[in-house]
């Protein structure tokens, strides 16, 4: 019965009690040794402190560049819209429904790699020449939403 379950022997245990007397074990400084800064409270170093001597990501040389501008696009050819049904309109969300884009990023780019052999409405952000002409041969709408 539903009501009767409980974990399995062993796969719960009770949390540390802390600071409960010198007969727990665990009592006076609670396990943080005697003074110093780690047994401070909010005591500790960042990860990356190197006591003060110039850390290892500051010593290392940097290389590159990395364009916070930079515009991403998700890619379908054309080929992979042949699993939507005649006359659909094929926009970003039911490109995602179908699985043919799992992330959106800054919008769809189709490609004209391969047949289309269907009738489609397409709605995405970028059409290479082929794919544009791809569609319009297959009597479909190729619009830049």
């Amino acid at each position: 019965m539903l009501n009767n379950l409980s974990p399995v022997q062993g796969a719960r245990h009770s949390k540390k009690r802390l600071g409960r007397g010198i007969g727990s074990g665990i009592g006076h400084t609670s396990g943080k040794g005697t003074k110093g800064q780690n047994a401070r409270s909010g005591g500790g170093v960042r990860p990356g402190f190197e006591g003060g001597q110039l850390p290892l990501f500051q010593r290392l040389p940097k290389r590159g560049f990395h364009n916070h501008n930079k515009v991403v696009y998700s890619v379908v050819n054309v080929e992979d819209l042949n699993v939507f049904d005649n006359g659909a309109v094929v926009d970003a969300e039911a490109l995602v429904n179908a699985g043919l884009v799992k992330d959106v990023k800054d919008g769809i780019k189709v490609l004209g790699n391969g047949e289309l052999t269907k009738k489609l409405t397409v709605k995405a952000n970028k059409f290479s020449e082929s794919a544009k002409k791809a569609i319009e041969a297959a009597g479909g709408v190729a619009e830049v939403a």
